[in-house]
Order: structure tokens, then sequence, then C-alpha cells
């Protein structure tokens, strides 16, 4: 049996109490008056959430009275998520007396228990052990499966998709599909167990059209399962191992519950993260990289504040002003190709293709016309690069593999999606401006 854990309260006056081993009953009483006194006021507590926070920590640390030393980083998990949670309410809560007493408290127990600023703040939703199985060990390799643990207990996890190719074309989790410059380094992925970023440059100098040169992913230290990892790859270098030369996840218990598969040599690896339910896809093709990972909806959702992850590609797109329109484009390509066949000819690379053999090239891998065909056929004719057609049909090859809904395997219509505080497209605008009018009216004559 593992040694009880500490109960915290926080009481109705300023000031912070660590109950000891005797004040169980004392501190679960003292809790149950605090929510019965907030739930009669409740003009208290409309605007300022503490509440919420205080019962999520509570539920995170209850079923037991105090922290023993092996259980010291989960407690620490649980203080960091309680932290995170009193400064999103911060704005609200001032001069609320529970808010201070538990941001107060929260420091204490930082340095009563060693624990870091830096760190986790949550686990995905790991198995919860049912009644008779409390002496299992939270470092066995179930810990650090994340599909095992979804086996007995609760529905299987929904799996989702991002990857990004070509010059570049993002396609997001959400399964938006949008054309983007995104020059120099950008986040891909950012959430609570790994961090995705990409570098693209420009595929000629003084050009428009970039591509991934260099991707660094960072897998973090999670439980009894991986240390921090670090993978990066750059132009002309697909490692088949980490940085620092190992294969999988380190030292701990469960460390092969992330590993590195080359299945290509200096084209093609695939990192398996079981422990998140996640697979990576990097490839090579021609000098460019590409990226694709399949990922529990979950995990991806794992952030701290997802208002803040405006830059987070996969999650939600490019930024408004670095999309590029494929369609305007596309039928300037077509309109350009046929003028080249039919007037005189533009000063053009030796290796330039028109519309009509760009398309051409691009069917003999991609026959179907869909986003993956017209990236394929945009690429070439602003790169005049071959590779890019094989990075989109690899690119297509990996959305077969990775996604899990094989209904949506093929897009056909490039989505541009609004971001927070962006304009609505002006079709938008008006349709809204009239619903306004009418029910304006409406309001008038019921008046």
């Amino acid at each position: 049996m593992r040694p009880p854990r500490e109960r915290i309260v926080v009481k109705a006056r300023a000031g912070w109490m660590g109950m000891g081993r005797g004040a169980g009953s004392t501190a679960l009483g003292l809790f149950q008056i605090l929510l019965v006194f907030l739930c009669i006021f409740p003009s208290v507590t409309s605007p300022c959430k503490i509440l919420k926070c205080n019962s999520e920590f509570w539920a995170a640390t209850s079923g037991s009275h105090h922290v023993g030393t092996e259980e010291a980083p989960e407690f620490c998990t649980a203080l960091r998520a309680y932290a995170h949670c009193t400064r999103r309410t911060a704005r609200t809560c001032r001069g609320d007396l529970a808010y201070h007493s538990a941001v107060h408290g929260i420091e204490d127990l930082m340095v009563q228990h060693n624990c870091s600023k830096d760190g986790p703040t949550s686990q995905p939703r790991l198995r919860t052990l049912p009644p008779g199985d409390s002496q299992e060990r939270s470092d066995s390799p179930e810990i650090c499966h994340y599909e095992k643990s979804f086996h007995r207990h609760s529905a299987a996890p929904n799996y989702t998709h991002c990857g990004l190719f070509g010059d570049p074309h993002l396609r997001t989790f959400t399964d938006t599909f949008q054309t983007c410059k995104v020059q120099g380094a950008w986040p891909l992925i950012d959430n609570n167990y790994l961090n995705v970023q990409v570098t693209n440059t420009p595929v000629l100098p003084g050009s428009a059209a970039t591509a991934t040169s260099k991707l660094t992913i960072i897998f973090k230290s999670f439980q009894e399962c991986v240390d921090q990892k670090v993978y990066q790859a750059e132009m002309d270098e697909l490692p088949a191992a980490f940085a620092d030369g190992s294969k999988n996840g380190g030292d701990k218990h469960g460390a092969n519950s992330l590993k590195i598969t080359e299945k290509v040599s200096g084209q093609h690896i695939e990192i398996q993260a079981k422990y998140i339910g996640t697979t990576i896809v990097v490839r090579q093709v021609g000098r460019y990289l590409t990226f694709a990972v399949r990922m529990p909806e979950e995990v991806v959702n794992a952030v701290e504040d997802r208002d803040s992850q405006g830059l987070y590609l996969c999650l939600r797109g490019c930024p408004l002003n670095q999309q590029i329109d494929f369609q305007t484009i596309r039928s300037a390509q077509a309109t350009e190709g046929r003028t080249r066949m039919k007037g005189p000819s533009l000063q053009v690379p030796p290796k330039a293709f028109t519309y009509e053999t760009a398309t051409a090239k691009c069917r003999e891998k991609l026959p179907v016309e869909d986003l993956y065909f017209q990236s394929c056929v945009f690429d070439l004719l602003t790169t005049g690069d071959v590779n890019f057609m094989l990075a989109a049909y690899y690119a297509f090859e990996d959305v077969k593999m990775l996604h899990s809904n094989k209904d949506k395997l093929h897009l056909y219509e490039r989505t541009r999606d609004l971001a927070p505080g962006n304009m609505a497209p002006s079709g938008m605008a008006s349709a809204l401006w009239v619903a306004l009018l009418c029910l304006s009216q409406c309001w008038l004559c019921l008046l």
C-alpha cells in the first residue's frame, strides 16, 4: 500500500493550512462548509472561477492524507495545474479571499514539497483503476501504453491527423487544408507532451516558394515512461536516432514506449510514442522534409490555455495573413499556362512546367484530382522541381496510413478558417448584417 496523501483545503479566511495525518475529517468538513457557503452566495463566485480550480485540485489529490516521497512528482504535477488554473482566473478574482488564499497556499506547498514551477501539469486520461486494483504500480507497462489504458474501462480513443508537405501545404487536425507562406520557424504542435517546430526556407534565392528545411521534435519527460528526448532533422540529414544518439525513451521503466524506426535510410523514419498513442512520420523528399502525425484528440487538446495557442499550426491553421488563396492562383496558373502555349512565351527557367505539363505529371502519381493533386500542380508551377510531386504523393500515402476516417482521405475544397479576431468574408458579413437588420425590425414591431 502506498502511504496516504496529504489533503489541503482553502479556508474562508486569509492564509493556508496544510492538514496533517489526523485531520482528514476536519479538512473534509471545512471543505464542504466552503462549498456550501459559495453555493449559497453565487454572486460572490459567478465571475471568479477559483472554485473550479479548487475542485480540480481536490479531485486530483483526494484519496489520502500524506504525500509520500515516491508520489511527490504526481503531487507537484497537480500543484502546477492548480497554479495555472489560478493564473487563468486572476483577472476576475481580484479581491477574492479564497483566490488569494489559494495563490499563497500553492507557493507554500511548492516550497514544502520541492516542486519545480516548470514541468508537466496534466496527463492524458489514463486507465482509472477499478476496485481491488489499488496496489497496481503506476509505472507498470500498461501506464506507458495509451491504447491499453482504454481497453476495458472507456471507449476507444478518437485519433486525428496533421500533415505538412511541399510549398508548404498544411492539413490540420480538423481536416482544414491550407497553402501557406510561413517562412522561418513556426510551431506545428505545442502541447503538454511534445513540441514540434518547422523551419521553412525559400526554394530559390528571392523566390516566394518555401519548403521545410528543418524539423525539431521535443518529447517531454513523462512519468516512468520516457525521459525528455529531442529529434532534429535538416536538409540532407534525416537521422534514425534522437539527438543524444539513443533510439528509445531512455532509462525509465517504460522507455520502449518511445521508439525510432528507420524505414528507408536517409529518406523515411517513423517515431512511435505509445505512451501518448502517437505516430510521427518524417520523410526527406528531394532536399526538403515532410511531416505527418497521428494523435489522439485528448493529447491534441492537452494545452494549458487553448486561447493562447494561436500559432499552433496543426490545431489552428496558418494565420490569415500567411495563407495563399489557392483557387485564385490555380486559375491564374491555368490562364498563364494557356498563354504560354498560344502567344509569345515568358522568360522561364529551363525546368519550368506549363499548367498542362504539370497536371499531366501529377496524374502519374495522383490520379484523383483532389487537393493533393492540386497542391502537386501548384508546386511544380512555382518551383519547377519534380520532387514536389513526390512530396504530395507521399503525403497522401501517409494520410492513408494515419488518418482514422477512411471516408475523409480525399479533400476537394480548400478551407479558410476564421481565427479569433479575424474579419468574416464579405459574403458572410453581408448575410450577418441582413440578419441583424431583420432582427432589429422585428424588435421595433414588438415595441
